[in-house]
């Protein structure tokens, strides 16, 4: 009997379908039902229907503990989760081993129904390269920025650096499905395309988590510092079209800065 179907397994299935939706018109919604149910399970109708009753009611639950951490803070424990959402402790333990497990199912539930639509949508729409970088930058930045207490709910804990790293999987598998159909359409080679996916995607999420933490700058200005430095990289790349080789027999001086950006002492 095949298994089903895991949270993260799911919500990676949910990026890919995302990213192909996006660029063929296709109802972001629908595309994740089509790769995320259980209608590959072969089992009798019974246990498919306990199984989709097991997966509904997770969801629900999922969704409740989201709803209570926008509420009580990213603090709330799992006797206070459970108070808010109407259940006992006992119910959220039926379906979550503990509260990683629980955090992780957020985690994943909010890139599916929140951060993976609103980039699908940006990455839909028609623009240039520089226009579109900086709107999934603002999209990004925007989302996290809307959502400061499940941020921290599911940064923290000892499950925060493995909810990052697959957060990171996730929506790298996003960018390189877009700079692969970008670079091939103006012929540049796409060997780096994931090695520049992650490192994006990695630089991105760090300086986002460093934002959320120190808030040092605006939500304007950092939007406009990654977008300077994720631009500086791609064109980089473009203009090597994508080959290491052409890139490395360049000479690199560095430029200098023009004089109505200089510093005086």
């Amino acid at each position: 009997m095949s298994p089903r179907p895991n949270p993260a397994a799911a919500a990676r299935a949910a990026v890919a379908a995302a990213a192909t939706a996006a660029s063929k018109g296709v109802s972001l919604p629908q595309a994740i039902r089509n790769q995320v149910g259980v209608d590959d399970v072969k089992t009798d109708g019974r246990k498919r229907r306990w199984e989709g009753h097991k997966e509904a009611r997770r969801t629900e639950l999922v969704d409740g503990t989201l709803a209570a951490v926008r509420s009580l803070g990213a603090d709330a424990g799992m006797d206070e989760i459970a108070s808010e959402i109407g259940v006992s402790k006992t119910v959220l333990y039926r379906y979550f081993s503990d509260k990683s497990d629980l955090t992780t199912a957020a985690m994943m539930r909010f890139l599916e129904t929140v951060l993976v639509p609103r980039l699908g949508s940006a990455i839909n729409e028609d623009v240039g390269e520089f226009e579109l970088t900086r709107m999934v930058i603002s999209v990004y930045v925007q989302t996290v920025a809307d959502e400061p207490h499940i941020y921290s709910f599911v940064m923290a804990g000892g499950s925060g650096t493995q909810v990052l790293a697959d957060s990171q999987k996730l929506v790298a598998q996003m960018l390189t499905f877009v700079m692969i159909n970008r670079m091939v359409d103006q012929g540049s080679q796409t060997a780096g395309v994931e090695t520049w996916a992650y490192s994006l995607v990695g630089a991105i999420q760090l300086a986002v988590h460093w934002w959320m933490v120190e808030q040092r700058l605006g939500k304007d200005e950092l939007i406009d510092y990654l977008t300077m430095m994720v631009w500086s990289s791609i064109s980089g790349i473009a203009a090597a079209g994508g080959s290491a080789a052409y890139f490395n027999a360049q000479d690199h001086p560095m430029p200098q800065p023009p004089e109505s950006t200089r510093q005086t002492d």
